[in-house]
């Protein structure tokens, strides 16, 4: 049985790694604020969440001085692409590590190709609130 289990993660494993696969995208957009002000240079990511491996990133930036950021990026994969933005800041926070939003991008907004199609707007997010799964991150 445990070896029926190690070979079907192996064979998964080869598979996302394979040659073979659709290159997919996306694209996210937002508009970030600390207490009400314009956050800018806060780290923005980009990733395609991966189950048995490390997420791929896919792009990455910082918010312009009035708090916008967009990012858009492409990964190859046999399976539809799971992507995610990841916000890093510090707003209301004294630690020495960042702390961690992550949002879900829908697959709605997942496209076929390079260039992504539809780009998902989060809004504009306050980061001075406390967000479901928040977490603090001193690797990122």
């Amino acid at each position: 049985m445990k070896l029926a289990l190690v070979l079907a993660l192996v064979a998964l494993e080869a598979a996302q790694a394979s040659p073979f696969g659709t290159v997919q995208s996306a694209s996210v957009k937002g508009k970030l604020t600390c207490n009400g002000q314009p956050a800018g240079e806060v780290k923005v990511k980009l990733y395609d969440v991966d189950t048995f491996d490390p997420d791929d990133l896919m792009a990455e930036g910082v918010s312009k001085a009035d708090g916008t950021f967009t990012l858009a990026g492409s990964e190859k994969e046999n399976t539809k692409i799971d992507p995610k933005v990841n916000i890093y800041h510090k707003c209301n926070h004294k630690g020495i590590c960042l702390k961690k939003i992550a949002i879900v991008i829908p697959k709605d907004y997942v496209s076929e190709g390079e260039v992504a199609e539809r780009t998902f707007d989060i809004g504009e997010i306050n980061l001075a609130g406390r967000f479901s799964g928040e977490s603090v991150d001193c690797i990122n």
